[in-house]
């Protein structure tokens, strides 16, 4: 079918608009794909990865919005760009007479809401740093969701905190839970005695709902973004948020949830832990402590695990509990395991194509003993390293919030279109026997998520009758989408969903191993 273009010359428009002009789009009769994005070189990859790359949009600088159209004919694609033109130049709605009114300024906004004492920043990186300084100059701690601020300014701020005795989680941090109040990417979990320090914000919102669901609860969840553990920046805040969390009343367990640290600060890390006088789980996913660091101190080798640790010491259980609920999982998997195994023919590879960075860590933990050898765009193994992340070969597991696919579009926890889009090209693929997903609920994230996952979904069943998809759901009943509603629709739609997603990843490897087996 050919493909129309127009480009709009130094036209800027947030991810989020043109996400949304891309689903109008794609629902006008006629359309069969279209892209809306501004014409980045990240963005035109993924273009051309979907067939619509045009020289038009190739020769567009990355200031300019390129809107790319496939359509069955001339007169639908005409009036695929009328569509965008109108919702593209639509005036936001007027405010309602009771609306909150908008602050204008940090120091309007500071005087409207006084006692205020933590500031969410989500602005572009190079304005962050400038702002987050400025907050904390008026005794405000800082949640950092912005990224691309340079390390430099990490390290100042998170100096300029510790000496304040203010919190700088961040830059990139996406998930915190505050005093019960759940910020940015984060769940509405269960208050309880359980503290978190996580430098993952997928590994939170994981840990935290299993830790809801199983009837535990949460005191305070603190982020610190994944660049805190390194090197350069030294565990600055995770160090602060560990004493913090040692001295809360309401704080008796306390989870560790991180990738590996740099050496230089694991040995920080760990002389924090053996001074402190509370139980202790730690998951640092891809890798382990081997030293016992005192007799109340529980490793856990994927996020499930450490969940299901600190929820059986938070309801006054032993950790040892944790096994039982693993093992009653596993029988579950072994049962739908053989039933899926037993409809493959020609199909062996196993693609898993995740929205949450931590999951695709946790995926190169648990499924490599059951599919062996599992490459990735975010490997924890350098030579596992995916030659092309659109491009999938052999057993692969996809990060898509890494930043070669989120430049100028939506985090894919809120935009499912690429997504959507790889499910069905990799459901079309004789050799792809397994798909896995996962799917997390809760603030910020798609707030109806069934009616964009179903129909990618029944056109990947359709396309390959030996295909199995796998999923599993992070949330809770408290959510706003409603754990059991998705799970339920999912499994009508026929998913095999999971409780967690080492839950999903086991029973995914157990399929590919059966299958693998009976050929041989």
């Amino acid at each position: 079918m050919p493909i129309k273009t127009t480009i709009k010359k130094g036209a800027y428009f947030d991810s989020v608009a043109l996400m949304q002009v891309a689903k109008k789009l794609n629902s006008v009769p006629g359309v069969i794909d279209s892209a809306v994005v501004m014409a980045t070189k990240e963005n035109k990859g993924l273009i051309k990865a979907s067939g619509l790359l045009t020289a038009e949009v190739e020769r567009a600088g990355e200031n300019d919005l390129a809107i790319a159209v496939s359509a069955r004919s001339a007169e639908a694609a005409e009036a695929a760009f009328r569509a965008a033109e109108e919702l593209l130049n639509k005036k936001p709605a007027a405010a309602s007479p009771g609306a909150d009114r908008k602050a204008a300024g940090l120091d309007d906004a500071v005087k409207t809401l006084e006692g205020a004492n933590l500031a969410v920043i989500s602005v572009a990186g190079r304005f962050a740093g400038t702002l987050a300084a400025d907050c904390l100059a008026k005794g405000l701690n800082v949640m950092l969701f912005s990224d691309n601020v340079p390390v430099e300014a990490e390290i100042a701020l998170k100096k300029e905190g510790v000496k304040r005795g203010l919190l700088v989680m961040g830059p990139d941090c996406g998930t915190a839970i505050i005093n019960g109040a759940p910020l940015a990417f984060a769940n509405s979990v269960r208050r309880g005695n359980i503290g978190l320090v996580a430098a993952s914000g997928t590994g939170a919102q994981e840990v935290t709902t299993l830790i809801s669901n199983e009837g535990a609860g949460i005191s305070q969840c603190i982020g610190t973004g994944g660049r805190d553990v390194k090197a350069e920046v030294g565990g600055l805040t995770f160090l602060q948020a560990l004493a913090m969390l040692a001295n809360d009343e309401g704080t008796e367990v306390i989870l560790l949830v991180s990738k590996p640290p740099h050496p230089s600060v694991m040995k920080k890390i760990t002389a924090a832990v053996k001074k402190i006088k509370k139980p202790i789980v730690a998951v640092l996913l891809g890798g382990e402590v081997k030293e016992k660091l005192k007799d109340d101190f529980y490793p856990a080798r994927t996020l499930e695990e450490a969940a299901y640790k600190a929820a059986c010491l938070g309801k006054g259980l032993k950790a040892s509990k944790a096994k039982e609920l693993i093992y009653d999982m596993n029988l579950k998997a072994e049962e739908l395991a053989k039933k899926e195994a037993a409809k493959k023919r020609r199909s062996r590879f196993l693609r898993g194509l995740f929205t949450g960075g931590t999951f695709v860590g946790e995926a190169q933990v648990v499924l490599p003993e059951f599919t062996g050898t599992v490459l990735s765009n975010a490997p924890l193994d350098k030579k596992n390293k995916l030659k092309n992340s659109v491009k999938l070969s052999g057993h692969a597991v996809v990060d898509l919030g890494e930043d070669e696919f989120t430049v100028g579009r939506p985090h894919p926890m809120i935009d499912f279109s690429l997504r959507n889009k790889m499910i069905i090209s990799e459901a079309k693929k004789p050799e792809v026997s397994v798909l896995l997903l996962d799917l997390v609920l809760g603030y910020g994230a798609n707030l109806k998520p069934l009616d964009d996952i179903l129909p990618p979904v029944a056109a990947a069943f359709k396309a390959n009758r030996e295909l199995s998809i796998v999923a599993s759901v992070t949330g809770t009943e408290a959510d706003p989408q409603v754990r059991s509603k998705v799970v339920r629709a999912l499994e009508a739609a026929g998913v095999l969903v999971m409780p967690s997603n080492a839950g999903a990843c086991r029973l995914a490897g157990e399929i590919i191993r059966l299958a693998a087996k009976a050929k041989r």
